[in-house]
């Protein structure tokens, strides 16, 4: 599995089978966007900065809510959780997903703004290898609780997401706080190639992809 990531939450996930793209943005936040080409789409919420679906393929899967999906062996659980700490009253529902193909777990938690994930919703997401995690704060969590909630979950590999970028037009924080927070030294990717074999067996491993 080949992992590109496209600035906010939107990655790509090219398999052996169909190609997923999660958390397509519109120009309007200051990034380029993806060309739609992939199979699978997912979209964790209804924003512009997560749901252009613009020119998408038209015989694309799209899964923009909770539930249980499969699709050319790819399987996807929608979770339900919040986009702020006052039950969705604020900034509405959000789509917490994990991914399962080739033998690998992804966990994409959206814009996950409740200030830590209960009980139930752990239990659903199961063993986590691939943690995608939004660590910029204001719309979201923010790196203390973004690292608080790494720890609830414990994946083998940390990817953090949603943070600010040169050209982006959205008010967030940078990365440097959460990393500081998480206490582990960075491996720099442009794209990142894995699978199960290549799962770390001990220690956490942080990626960060450059844009």
């Amino acid at each position: 599995m080949t992992i590109t990531w496209f600035g906010q939450s939107c990655f790509r996930l090219e398999t052996k089978g169909p190609s997923i793209l999660v958390d397509p943005f519109s120009k309007e936040i200051g990034l380029r966007p993806p060309r739609i080409k992939d199979d699978i789409v997912l979209v964790s919420h209804d924003h512009y900065d997560h749901n252009n679906l613009e020119n998408i393929n038209p015989e694309a899967f799209v899964i923009n809510s909770p539930g249980e999906y499969e699709k050319q062996g790819v399987y996807v659980r929608g979770l339900n959780s919040y986009h702020d700490k006052a039950e969705g009253k604020e900034r509405g529902l959000n789509t917490i997903f994990v991914i399962r193909a080739e033998d690998v777990a992804i966990g994409h938690l959206g814009d996950l703004g409740q200030e830590a994930l209960t009980d139930s919703q752990i239990e659903e997401m199961g063993d986590i290898d691939i943690l995608m995690i939004p660590v910029g704060g204001k719309y979201t969590i923010n790196y203390k609780e973004a690292a608080a909630v790494v720890g609830q979950i414990e994946p083998k590999i940390i990817v953090p997401m949603h943070y600010k970028l040169k050209d982006l037009e959205v008010d967030i924080e940078g990365p440097e706080k959460f990393l500081k927070e998480i206490g582990l030294s960075p491996e720099k990717v442009d794209k990142f190639k894995i699978n199960s074999k290549l799962l770390p067996t001990e220690e956490t491993k942080l990626i960060m992809f450059q844009i």
